[in-house]
């Protein structure tokens, strides 16, 4: 059965506790199988006899509403996207090699204005650029100071969420083979 990596959004956030303890239990017991998560902020791996990402995403999003009484928007890609994803990211400039770098995972591909918009990101301090179904930002500036937020993307090219590129290398590292 395929394997599947789910981005939660907007978990263990203020009032939208999300203990991932209780995310993989609820999941196990919706059916999923091999349910693993890593740290604290939604990702999790699942095992599924559905053959869609979009599928085992609202699958996942219909488990944890119903656990946590509050909308869990997830976003999916298979194990291997993850690998694909640091690789074109390792190929992309990085004007701000002290800075960090951030990922926004799509629902789907941006239409043509929603990428020239971000491609053609020019804040101070900020750098953007998407790649297939995701937004790479490089940030000379601290994420709390950025003007390019997940609610601008999401404005811009529909749901997201985003992740410090560590995080995505390390779940890469764990669930990417």
């Amino acid at each position: 059965m395929p394997r599947y990596v789910g981005f939660l959004r907007a978990v263990n956030v203020g009032r939208r506790q999300a203990p991932m303890a209780r995310v993989r239990a609820a999941l196990e017991a919706g059916g999923f199988s091999e349910v693993q998560t890593y740290i604290q902020t939604g990702n999790v791996l699942v095992t599924s006899a559905a053959r869609s990402s979009q599928r085992v995403a609202h699958q996942i999003e219909q488990v944890l509403t119903a656990e946590f009484g509050f909308e869990v928007p997830t976003i999916v890609r298979m194990p291997s996207d993850l690998l694909a994803l640091v690789a074109a990211v390792d190929a992309l400039p990085n004007p701000f090699p002290d800075g960090r770098t951030y990922a926004a995972f799509l629902a789907s591909e941006p239409d043509a204005e929603g990428r020239a918009l971000l491609d053609a990101w020019d804040a101070p301090g900020e750098w953007a650029r998407v790649v297939g179904r995701h937004v790479v930002m490089r940030l000379g500036v601290p994420a709390h100071a950025s003007t390019l937020t997940n609610a601008k993307i999401e404005r811009h090219c529909g749901r997201a969420t985003t992740r410090d590129l560590t995080v995505v290398r390390a779940l890469a590292d764990r669930w990417g083979g």
